[in-house]
């Protein structure tokens, strides 16, 4: 892998020497404009090389990489090999600090040197700090499960960030022999583990509130009980007081009788409440606590997981802006062109109509000529046709022409007749 690696460097610096790309100049120009950690031209190549050689390999890695260890068929026996090596590492450290420990009583029985014992001091600091973090690795691999995906996908995860950190790198340093973007990761990396710090601290210093609290209980407590006693005893003077006056008045001895029970009811009822009040109160606290870091906790996730939907939301508009600007300028342009021949077609269309409204106009005002003589002539025959009328009434009323009076006939038929002329009438 080494030799592939500077073969490939060697056929870059090569090219870059052939067809003068990344010279000292350009870099030099590079550095003028910009103000960065800056490398030369040819550590800028190799170092871009080895870069992409590193991209290429996690990038197989992630291809090759299984999703989970849980239907392998061998899975069973790499959880058992893990295990194995997590308790052989534990058993070396515990004994390794026995070791330690036994050489240290020795010395301080054998020797008074200083710094031999502080020497064995600090080796046995050393071997209890390395096997309280093996204790504590080896507690919660056990609570995991070593089978599921989540081991991977950490792995995935990680794989995947420097695979773009180095992927980014390799881009600045081909194109301005620079590094910054590998400095911005790493900065972004120490903020986050910032802080996840200063939670751990707060949850900590939480954490210390409550054993304050409860340290407080406890005094608190133990008063309480103090007082308790005191009254109890308060009581039993009180009650050989009243054995001694019992001879005095049974009155008065009933009345202090009740008096002292009725106070040391109300001091237990005091007491009740104010340890009822500081259970509830860290009770409060400790769900405080836990809302605090599950909403820290889903926060972050949210955030990042809003990040990523901004990010590929951002770069969709973006290409949607692009592609709707294209489709509107051709639809701007095919509608221009739509309306200088719709406007051709209209002028046409209303050379046209000024015909057609002049012929129109021209037809109406036959037919309203030709509707006005009707009317006329209507008119004129419903006057003849009245006047007809009229005439003949006259002329029956009267008797004129036709509807003149007959003369009379002889005998009963000429009466005949002229009762029949009547109902004629």
């Amino acid at each position: 892998m080494r030799i592939d690696v500077v073969t490939r460097v060697n056929k870059v610096g090569q090219l870059a020497r052939d067809e003068g790309q990344l010279t000292t100049d350009e870099c030099q120009n590079i550095n003028m404009s910009y103000s960065g950690p800056m490398l030369s031209g040819v550590d800028a190549i190799h170092v871009a090389t080895v870069l992409e050689d590193c991209v290429d390999q996690l990038s197989v890695l992630g291809r090759i990489m299984p999703v989970s260890f849980e239907f392998k068929p061998d899975a069973m026996e790499i959880v058992r090999g893990d295990l194995a090596q997590l308790v052989d590492r534990q058993v070396q450290l515990e004994s390794k600090y026995q070791s330690v420990l036994s050489k240290k009583m020795e010395m301080i029985g054998s020797t008074k040197n200083p710094e031999k014992l502080q020497d064995v001091e600090q080796e046995l600091l050393s071997a209890g700090g390395d096997l309280k973090n093996s204790t504590h690795v080896f507690g919660r691999t056990l609570r995991q499960n070593p089978l599921t995906q989540d081991n991977l996908v950490k792995i995935q995860e990680d794989r995947v960030f420097l695979e773009s950190v180095m992927g980014d790198t390799m881009t600045e340093l081909v194109q301005n022999c620079s590094f910054q973007a590998l400095l911005e990761a790493v900065n972004a990396q120490k903020q986050h583990k910032a802080s996840l710090q200063s939670t751990i601290q707060k949850e900590e210093d939480g954490r210390k509130k409550v054993r304050e609290l409860q340290r407080q209980l406890l005094g608190v407590k133990k008063q309480k009980e103090t007082e308790i006693q005191q009254r109890n005893e308060m009581i039993s003077h009180l009650k050989d007081q009243l054995q001694e006056m019992k001879a005095k008045t049974n009155m008065e001895g009933k009345y202090i009788k009740k008096c002292a029970e009725v106070a040391v009811a109300q001091s237990q009822k005091r007491c009740f409440l104010s340890e009822k009040d500081m259970k509830e109160e860290i009770e409060r606290l400790q769900v405080k606590i836990d809302e605090e870091v599950g909403a820290h906790q889903k926060i972050v996730s949210y955030l990042q997981t809003h990040q990523k939907d901004l990010e590929k939301k951002l770069e969709f508009w973006i290409d949607k802006y692009e592609t709707d600007k294209e489709a509107k300028q051709k639809e701007l342009d095919t509608l221009k062109q739509t309306k200088a021949k719709d406007l051709e077609k209209l002028q046409e269309l209303t050379k046209l109509y000024k015909e057609y409204e002049q012929i129109v106009v021209e037809d109406r005002i036959e037919k309203e000529k030709a509707r006005r003589k009707a009317e006329q002539e209507a008119i004129e025959l419903r006057s003849a046709i009245r006047l007809q009328a009229w005439w003949r009434g006259v002329m029956v009323r009267k008797g004129f022409g036709p509807f003149g009076k007959k003369k009379k006939g002889k005998g009963k038929k000429g009466k005949g007749k002229g009762k029949k002329g009547k109902k004629k009438k």
